[in-house]
């Protein structure tokens, strides 16, 4: 298949930026107390903004708390924990992705829980004068470049590879996919007009409505939902836990729900 990626931090280097942060926060710097309750959150890439936002509600709510993201397709944060990244709380944007977290012995057991869900799309640069109406309509010739996640490690590409083969379509579209390491990406791609269309989640295309527009929704077969866990390893339980309380609680979901997320059903 074609592939076609951006350039992006590479796993190694992030990992790197990873123990820093970690050995940052085991050496106290940046002042007392306040440092010391600092958790990293591994979150899924299309929950940037949302958790951008939540974090900031949480540490008004948590005084002497601080939350410092890591955004990345769910696959490569999987990928970090395992190579020892200093993790303490794990959202992925899928549930296999959270089913090898857990085979792996990575999570806290009994930590595990599902907060939101979303919903696939597909969408078009928004200039684009011409829309697809369903799937079978991308085997056309005005449609050469589609985009969508590394099936490998990006959730809302299997969840693509998934709904097209179901559809009958995978041999039809082969030719036409360009890869990317994370939904953004994919968002990206579309919003530059250097594809013809590609599949995000609905948060991703709402986040670029300027740039973007969706064509139609695309139904999957399994939920698109989101679980949430502490990392077995976290050396700040207590405050992990309560992060995934407050993403869990009314003021969390308000504001996820807010960014376009759905409850939990």
């Amino acid at each position: 298949m074609n592939s076609e990626k951006d350039i992006d931090m590479p796993a190694r280097p992030r990992l790197r930026l990873l123990r820093h942060l970690g050995l940052a926060a085991v050496l106290g710097l940046g002042g007392g107390a306040a440092w010391a309750q600092e958790i990293v959150v591994s979150a899924a890439a299309s929950l940037t903004n949302a958790f951008q936002a939540v974090g900031q509600a949480f540490e008004q709510a948590h005084p002497g708390h601080k939350v410092t993201f890591n955004f990345a397709a769910s696959g490569a944060l999987l990928a970090q924990m395992q190579q020892g990244a200093p993790v303490d709380v794990f959202a992925s944007a899928d549930q296999p992705t959270m089913d090898k977290a857990v085979a792996a012995r990575l999570i806290a057991e009994g930590s595990r829980a599902d907060f939101v869900r979303n919903e696939l799309v597909l969408i078009v640069p928004a200039k684009r004068t011409q829309t697809p109406a369903e799937l079978k309509d991308l085997e056309s010739d005005a449609y050469k470049r589609i985009a969508t996640g590394t099936p490998a490690s990006v959730p809302v590409g299997r969840y693509t590879q998934t709904v097209v083969e179901q559809a009958g379509l995978t041999a039809a579209l082969q030719p036409k996919w360009i890869f990317s390491e994370s939904v953004r990406q994919v968002l990206d791609y579309v919003a530059r007009q250097e594809v013809d269309a590609g599949f995000v989640y609905r948060t991703d295309a709402i986040h670029r409505k300027d740039e973007t527009r969706i064509a139609f929704a695309v139904p999957t077969q399994t939920p698109v939902s989101y679980p949430i866990a502490q990392v077995a390893a976290s050396r700040q339980a207590a405050t992990a836990q309560a992060f995934i309380a407050f993403v869990r609680g009314a003021q969390g979901q308000k504001i996820l729900q807010g960014f376009g997320f759905s409850a939990v059903q």
